[in-house]
Order: C-alpha cells, then sequence, then structure tokens
C-alpha cells in the first residue's frame, strides 16, 4: 500500500475531525452562554442604554451558532493537516482566542466587567488574527472560514467598548448573579 492518501481518504479525515470540532464548539460556547443569564433574562443587561447599533437579542443565537460551525470547520481543516509545519502554532493560537470568548460572556454579563470585557475582545481579535494568518500558511479555506468570526467579533467589540461609554456607571446598576443558569 502507497503512503500517500487518496482523496477520499484525506476528506474521510477531515470529516472524522469535524464530527469532532464542531459538536465541541459548539457545545462549549452554549455552555458559556449558560454559565450567566444573557440578553432579555439578564436584568442588569435590560437596565443598560444600548446604541442604535445593538441588534435584537434573536441575532446573537443565530450568528454565535454559525460562526462556531465555520471556525469548528477551520480547526478540523488545520487539525486535519498532519505534518504542516505550523501545525502546532496555528491551534495553540486558536485555542488561546477561544479560552477568551469562552471568558468572555460570564465576564460581561456576569461580573458586569465592560471595560475587561472589551480588553478580551481586542486580545481575542488579535490572536484570532494572527490564527487565521497561520491558518492561511497550511489551509487558506481554514483562514477564510475565521473571517466571519473576525468581522462579528470586531462589531462586539464596538458594542461592548459603545455600552461601557453609554453606561460609565454600569457595574453599580445590579448585583452581579452568584448563581449559574446550567441546566
Amino acid at each position: 500500500m502507497g503512503g500517500i492518501a487518496s482523496k477520499g481518504q484525506l476528506r474521510m479525515s477531515f470529516l472524522r475531525w469535524a464530527v469532532v470540532t464542531v459538536p465541541l464548539i459548539l457545545l462549549l460556547g452554549f455552555l458559556s452562554g449558560r454559565s450567566v443569564s444573557v440578553g432579555s433574562e439578564n436584568a442588569w443587561y435590560m437596565a443598560l442604554a444600548k446604541p442604535a447599533l445593538n441588534p435584537p437579542g434573536w441575532v446573537f443565537p443565530v450568528v454565535w451558532t454559525a460562526l462556531y460551525i465555520l471556525i469548528g470547520l477551520a480547526l478540523a481543516m488545520i487539525l486535519n493537516a498532519r505534518g504542516a509545519r505550523l501545525r502546532g502554532l496555528a491551534v495553540a493560537l486558536f485555542v488561546g482566542q477561544f479560552l477568551l470568548n469562552l471568558a468572555w460572556t460570564p465576564m460581561f454579563f456576569g461580573a458586569h466587567k465592560i471595560g475587561l470585557s472589551v480588553l478580551v475582545i481586542v486580545a481575542m481579535l488579535a490572536l484570532s488574527i494572527a490564527a487565521t494568518f497561520v491558518f492561511a500558511r497550511i489551509r487558506p479555506a481554514a483562514a477564510w472560514l475565521m473571517v466571519p468570526y473576525m468581522v462579528w467579533i470586531s462589531f462586539a467589540g464596538v458594542l461592548a467598548f459603545s455600552i461601557g461609554q453609554l453606561n460609565p456607571d454600569a457595574e453599580t446598576l445590579a448585583p452581579a448573579p452568584h448563581t449559574s443558569q446550567m441546566l
């Protein structure tokens, strides 16, 4: 048997990775979102003044679901690139930005730390950009799958910054909840 995999074998290997990465990213994102009450379920958030560019509440879960699927597929492409010289760095950058992503919801909605949450988004965006450039060196399609995510987190950063500007006393509007919304 030859040492080079067929296109079918490579496709199946990618699908095996995707079957793990996409549900895992969706699950972790869901758990982060359920760790505290968010959106209209969060009295503190509802009391905040919001900028005109704030989308309706239903947009967030729809967009995040689509973005998590895209970045899960991007990660699967990179994990499937066995032997790629920069694969380890690409995965490390991705994991770093994703951990920041998971920390953002509890920090913003739970701890009411708007300023710190904006800094987290800046760091998340920086790591996402770095991961995307490394992804492009390995699998250009994986890099393109990251672009909508970076656009959205840029928008989220502008939105969080705007909320912070409109609500300088945001941390004192309501006490931080001490219970989890996990099922």
